[in-house]
């Protein structure tokens, strides 16, 4: 069954918005994609803060997908923000980068992320992580019991 998600995408690169949200597109999936430019606006989305505070429209995210590397608020400074705030507790956290460092995976694991996707290069490595994170954290029941299990840290070569 694939009834349409909301996913928070905090990244400050235009160009690795438009090849996620093709990659939606190219698989089929029609989960609603929001994309924030950095993290200060990550949170203020997540706390229903002007401009987000409609939250018609601005619906809590069923998934956050969060860079690291990003102005304003660095993924890690999110990361414990998010973990810092009761009612966020069960937000399944994504992070993915361009960082393969063993340091970046260890601080996002410290801080509880969810998973630690290296962002693909090739288009279809990306369709195949798509389809990885739909299966994984939007399906369904099945998602919703790992939230609380073991990170589990993913490399994806492109």
């Amino acid at each position: 069954m694939n009834t349409r998600k909301c996913i928070l995408v905090a990244e400050d690169e235009d160009d690795d918005v438009f090849f996620l949200r093709r990659a939606l597109e190219k698989t089929g999936l029609a989960h609603r994609l929001i994309h924030v430019c950095d993290g200060q606006m990550a949170m203020q989305y997540l706390l229903g803060e002007e401009p987000f505070s409609d939250r018609t429209q601005n619906p809590l995210p069923d998934l956050l997908l969060l860079d690291l590397k990003m102005p304003k608020m660095d993924g890690l400074e999110v990361l414990e923000a998010i973990r810092s705030q009761a009612f966020l507790q069960g937000l399944p956290v994504v992070i993915l980068s361009s960082s393969c460092l063993a340091a970046d995976m260890a601080a996002a694991t410290k801080l509880g992320a969810n998973d630690y996707i290296v962002k693909p290069a090739e288009p279809d490595e990306l369709r195949k992580m798509v389809l990885k994170l739909n299966e994984r954290w939007l399906s369904g029941g099945a998602a919703l019991a790992e939230i609380s299990a073991a990170p589990r840290m993913t490399v994806v070569s492109g």
